[in-house]
This record gives C-alpha cells, structure tokens and sequence, in this order.
C-alpha cells in the first residue's frame, strides 16, 4: 500500500505487465508526449536492488538493469534505445540534446559530464534522470512541443536548477514560462528529510526571509527539517510558471521504501529510481 499526503491524491499508479509507475493528471493529459517515474515493482534486479533498479554505477548485474530499462520503456510506452541521460552530480548545468545524443549513458558513453538537466525538442528523444530521494522536476511546453527534466538536490535547489531549466528552454524554443506546465515528482518529503544548520544557511542565502517558515523548521536537536517540495515551487513560481500549472507530489520516497529507493531509508544501500519524459515521435 502506498502511503501518501494528506489531501487530494495527485500522482497516478500505473500497472503494465507488472511493472508500476506513476504519471501526472496534468502533464498525461497534454497530447503528444510521453512521462513517466519508475517504481521499484516489476525488474528483474535482486537485493537491495530490487527489482527494477536503473542503475548501472551501484553494482548491479549490467544484464539486469538494462532488461529493466527494457521493461519500464514498454510499460511507458517509449523506444529505450532513444534514451539520453544525464551525468548528475548536483550542478544546476542543463543541456540541449538532439536525435544523435539517443543512447548516451544507457547503451554507449556520455560525451558530456556534469549534467543535472536536459532540454529537447526532437521527437522520439527520452530524456532520463535518476533518484532515490532527490526532487525530479517535469517541464512540457504544449506551445512548441519541448520538454525539460531536471535533478534537484538540495544543492540543485538553492542554485536554483529549475530556473536555469526554464531559461534554457526559452532560450533554445522560444518558451514562455507562463504557458509551461511543471511537475515536482516523488522525492523526500519534509518530515523525512533532516539537514544540518550549513545546507539552512545556504537556503537562507537563497529565499526571502518571508518564505524562511515555509521552507523549513529548527528542531530541538539542533538540526532543522527541510521542504523540498516546497523550495522547488517557489523556484517555479520565481521563474514564471503558474501556479496553477505546477502539479506537487503526494508521494515520499522515504516514506515508501518498499516501492520506491530512498537513499536515507536504505543507509545507502539501493538502486535507482528514474524520471522518462520525450516529445512523441
């Protein structure tokens, strides 16, 4: 049973041949393109990386995860051979990526490194990024059939990876944030996500004052809980989007360890969740 948010339920359960992953009311119901978050349910993957793990850097059998890959495709819907992936190592640097950038990180090289965000507007290209605990951050155009994906750590956050995504994409498509819509995807809810008085500095540096009670709380350890979720809409908002075409998780990695990896629940012992999202051939 998947535990969830207080409130209207947001992110939608999909089966397909045994595999479960979760889409989004809004961004589903744009024609012309295709997402998807992958879930632990349906790999083939064993231990702690089971069952569909998406990860060939945690020491997974190779064979596995890219039957996995095989699988999570065919239940999306998409062809695993257009995949581009990121390289993230918690930067704000986004990338534009065409048809012959299809297969880097999954079925040859990356020629690019420290890649937190992808932007395309070529139809067929899947963008992939990867988590277990770490925000992913949808972003479709309908006007000129782009799409963005980005990884948001806490680092990703403060710097703001979200606005650089938006940028990117008015910058390469002609975007206008106003008419783009956005989703926050299962990552690490407050109550789960415990940080030390550094990473609040740098959230102080980064929002106003006004948004400080929203965005996080000193407990009497002296360690403070951080909103996520929260920081990423307020990026949102601060780069142009409407709130009311921000769709919010309802879903904690952390409080679901069974169907989802989370880095915290498993003391670093896990595979890795993944984010889908193309323009439809």
């Amino acid at each position: 049973m998947l535990i969830r948010k207080p409130g209207k339920p947001v992110l939608q359960e999909n089966h397909k041949n045994g595999v479960l992953y979760f889409t989004f009311p809004q961004l589903g119901a744009q024609t012309g393109f295709v997402h998807g978050f992958s879930s632990r349910v349906g790999g083939v993957s064993r231990n702690e990386f089971a069952q569909m793990n998406l990860s060939f850097t945690r020491g997974d059998d190779p064979d596995c995860v890219r039957e996995n890959y095989r699988r999570i495709a065919a239940a999306i819907g998409f062809d695993d051979e257009k995949l581009v992936c990121s390289d993230q190592t918690h930067t704000n640097h986004v990338r534009k990526v065409t048809r012959e950038d299809c297969g880097k990180g999954y079925l040859r090289p990356r020629d690019y490194t420290d890649v937190d965000g992808l932007v395309t507007n070529e139809p067929g290209v899947v963008l992939a990024t990867f988590y277990a605990d770490c925000v992913p951050l949808y972003f479709i155009d309908p006007e000129h059939r782009a799409v963005g994906l980005s990884h948001s750590g806490w680092k990703g956050t403060v710097s703001d990876i979200a606005g650089v995504t938006v940028r990117a994409m008015r910058e390469h498509y002609g975007s206008r944030p106003e008419a783009l819509l956005a989703a926050i995807g299962p990552s690490i809810c407050q109550t789960c996500y415990e940080v030390s008085e550094d990473v609040i500095e740098q959230v102080r540096a980064s929002y106003e004052e006004e948004l400080w009670q929203a965005l996080f709380y000193k407990k009497e350890n002296g360690r403070y809980q951080l909103n996520l979720w929260e920081a990423c809409r307020q990026n949102l908002l601060r780069a142009g989007l409407r709130p009311e075409h921000i769709e919010v998780t309802d879903v904690c990695t952390c409080c679901n360890p069974d169907v989802l990896f989370s880095h915290r629940a498993s003391h670093g012992k896990r595979g890795n969740l993944a984010a889908f999202l193309g323009v439809c051939a």
